[in-house]
């Protein structure tokens, strides 16, 4: 939040609202109600958020198991599978090109209508993937096709997440934005969950030659449970009130405070903000994307180790996960945002080379333990960030900074983590240096932490109206 700006109200409301009441009863009711409504947003944005992320994590799962098979079956098995990898890419190099347009006009217009319009997308594309042919049906179009159907899941999820996280945490109270945003956030490992439930059930009750001929399309038939959320969000949410202030302001005096050009401000007075927001999701973007499809493809190709037992190992340690981003992001309401991301990043570094080490005795055991401490730590710093990306841009180019600075760590550090990881692997048949690109990437999230300002320091925990930000000049 930005200095002098006074939050409009600590919950989202919804058109059932009801007015307020001259006396303690009605007082009483509205109070109840309107804690009813924050539970059904903050429910409505953890089922919608884990869905999105299903749709999107799904395609890496698939890009480790399946897509060799079906979409790059004349090549080798490592050309396979990087091949596979650089169509997972371009789901992340779409990722800012999603963020951009979806700030724009969430910052004209509101963060509801785009979250319903991205979260639409992303299920439309998601099951037209289930959809699609294979190599050897249609050739060299079903690669092509495939490209263009993940480059459609990118845009949607690159508007998506700044979207979800607005209508989260703006709606909160300021000493609860941080748990607020977590509901948005855990969408994550819960979206992993799901794919690798969905995979396991998938490959549970089918031959092997059944599942790469139809049965991996199934899980991308389930997107379709995405069109609820985006029901429910469309006739019962109404827009944040700070965006709704926002507008008041704008209608009521003639100021641009719903800016024409948010994109371009944002830019032009926090390009910084932007470039160290983005620095802030190296080190925990590197060991999920790590975690969740660079290393499965490496445990089964390389260390042998069996495809469903891996899954499973996944699948809990993202449960694990779940639990420590809610608690990351609670505890930054109580000691501050930076701390937290701080600790997190450190402990990355530290763990960058047990982690292989681990990884390579082909113990499942221990690859459990490495994935999982691992996801303890880098959740660490993910949970808090919902609440301090926004925190850090004033509310009229909020969706645009937030975003451009999330997305801009897709494209740089996600999408790209599981291709570097195989071709560093590929030309020194050693993983030490992907180790020291973890220790990397940890370290440019601890000085991008250290060189940006607390958004929630011990005066705004004690009094939420002394709130810390920038004002953009006008």
């Amino acid at each position: 939040m930005e200095p002098g700006h006074r939050t409009q109200g600590s919950v989202l409301m919804v058109s059932s609202a009801v007015g307020p009441s001259g006396n303690s009863a009605g007082t009483a009711q509205v109070d109840l109600h309107a804690k009813s409504t924050h539970r059904k947003l903050l429910a409505a944005g953890l089922i919608g958020s884990s869905i999105e992320w299903y749709d999107f994590f799904l395609y890496g799962t698939a890009a480790a198991l399946v897509f060799p098979h079906v979409f790059f079956p004349n090549t080798t098995a490592l050309m396979g599978t990087l091949l596979s990898f650089s169509t997972f890419w371009a789901g992340f190099v779409a990722r800012p090109l999603g963020g951009v347009i979806a700030g724009h006009f969430g910052d004209r217009h509101g963060r509801k209508p785009v979250v319903v319009a991205c979260v639409s997308a992303m299920g439309l594309a998601t099951f037209l993937i289930g959809c699609l042919p294979g190599t050897a049906t249609i050739g060299a179009v079903a690669p092509i096709l495939l490209v263009v159907l993940r480059f459609a899941q990118g845009i949607a999820c690159g508007g998506q997440w700044g979207g979800i996280a607005l209508l989260l945490t703006e709606s909160s109270s300021p000493k609860r934005r941080g748990f607020a945003g977590t509901f948005g956030q855990m969408g994550v490992p819960l979206g992993v969950i799901l794919g690798n439930v969905a995979f396991l059930m998938a490959t549970a009750v089918m031959s092997n030659s059944a599942f790469l001929s139809w049965g991996w399309r199934i899980p991308f038939f389930c997107s379709a449970l995405l069109f609820p959320v985006v029901l429910y969000i469309q006739t019962r949410v109404e827009d944040t009130p700070e965006f709704r202030q926002l507008q008041r302001e704008a209608a009521g005096n003639g100021q641009p405070k719903v800016l024409q050009a948010p994109l371009t401000e944002a830019i032009r007075h926090q390009w910084l903000t932007i470039l160290l927001g983005c620095g802030l999701l190296a080190a925990t973007n590197c060991v999920f994307y790590i975690s969740i499809a660079g290393v499965l493809s490496y445990a089964t190709a390389e260390l042998g180790m069996n495809r469903s037992e891996l899954l499973a190992v996944s699948l809990l340690s993202s449960l694990i996960s779940t639990g420590f981003i809610l608690w990351a992001g609670a505890m930054s309401d109580r000691i501050g945002r930076r701390p937290m991301i701080l600790i997190g990043a450190v402990a990355l570094i530290v763990w960058a080379f047990p982690y292989f080490w681990l990884v390579n005795t082909a113990s499942l055991l221990l690859f459990f333990v490495a994935v999982a401490v691992g996801g303890v730590f880098q959740s660490m710093t993910y949970g808090p960030l919902a609440a301090y990306l926004g925190e850090l841009f004033e509310p009229r180019v909020r969706f645009s900074g937030a975003s451009l600075a999330y997305q801009l760590a897709a494209i740089t550090i996600s999408g790209a983590t599981p291709l570097i990881m195989t071709a560093l692997i590929a030309r020194t048949g050693s993983t030490t240096l992907v180790s020291v690109f973890i220790a990397l990437m940890g370290l440019i999230t601890f000085g991008c932490a250290w060189a940006l300002r607390e958004t929630n320091p011990a005066e705004v925990r004690k009094d939420p109206q002394a709130l810390p930000g920038v004002r953009l000049p006008g």
